[in-house]
């Protein structure tokens, strides 16, 4: 039976054991001596990631309040650039042999924009060829039409602060609260977990043009209507859940 390893594009060189310094080897881990052992510094919880659940948790309790009866729910949106420019990942391939994949870099894009809810893994899809303010607001618009916003439901939407998301000039449709999360975290948006599973039909592949992705990624976003699979993925702890629902 032939042997396999995970392998990148790229092969990369370990270094050899022996010229790794024996004391850098073992300073992750106890102590080579009978001495007491090395003891880690205490883990930092991060800030931003409490103040963000504190304050998505209180704004979704306010609009229940102010809304009595009637379901609150909280979003998270997020936007995905892919293009003609391949998607490279480590594959299995035999051991010595470096697996190869086709490409042609070509600098063309097209965006896929999401709104997923984690309490529920309800999930709602668009693939457009820019972005801008003012198609993001239509895009608002027409989530908040599909999603029952303000006639079925209120939704408070946890969104990044890229330019075109700036409150300035935007009119939000009724039934939707914009709430931005702290600059440079992108490890607080449920959404940018979706992307890996978006990006499989064409990871390690040549793309003709923009039609055929554009194509080929409708068909997966469709294809992605498993609510507990994106349920798991985006269902950071502590989430809000869905407030108003007896």
């Amino acid at each position: 039976m032939m042997s396999a390893t995970r392998r990148h594009a790229k092969a990369s060189s370990a270094p050899n054991a022996a010229s790794v310094n024996p004391a850098r080897r073992l300073s992750a881990g106890r102590s080579s001596s009978r001495g007491r052992a090395t003891r880690r510094p205490p883990r930092r919880r991060n800030k931003a990631r409490l103040q963000k659940k504190k304050k998505l948790a209180e704004i979704v309790a306010q609009e229940a309040q102010a809304h009595p009866g009637v379901p609150v729910e909280a979003f998270c949106s997020d936007e995905h650039r892919l293009g003609l420019k391949p998607v490279m990942r480590a594959i299995w391939a035999p051991i010595g042999e470096r697996p190869v994949a086709f490409g042609h870099h070509r600098f063309e894009w097209l965006y896929v924009t999401a709104f997923v809810s984690p309490a529920t893994g309800a999930c709602f899809w668009y693939v457009h060829t820019g972005v801008s303010k003012p198609y993001f607001e239509k895009l608002l618009h027409a989530f908040a039409e599909e999603a029952g916003a303000g006639r079925d439901r209120i939704i408070v939407l946890l969104i990044d602060n890229a330019g075109w998301h700036g409150p300035a000039n935007l009119d939000v449709p009724g039934g939707v609260r914009l709430v931005f999360r702290p600059p440079y975290t992108p490890q607080l948006q449920p959404a940018e977990t979706l992307w890996e599973l978006v990006d499989e039909p064409i990871v390690n592949k040549y793309i003709l043009d923009l039609e055929t992705l554009d194509a080929i990624i409708s068909r997966r976003c469709v294809s992605l209507e498993d609510r507990p699979t994106l349920k798991s993925r985006t269902g950071f702890t502590r989430w809000p859940k869905i407030a108003n629902t007896s």
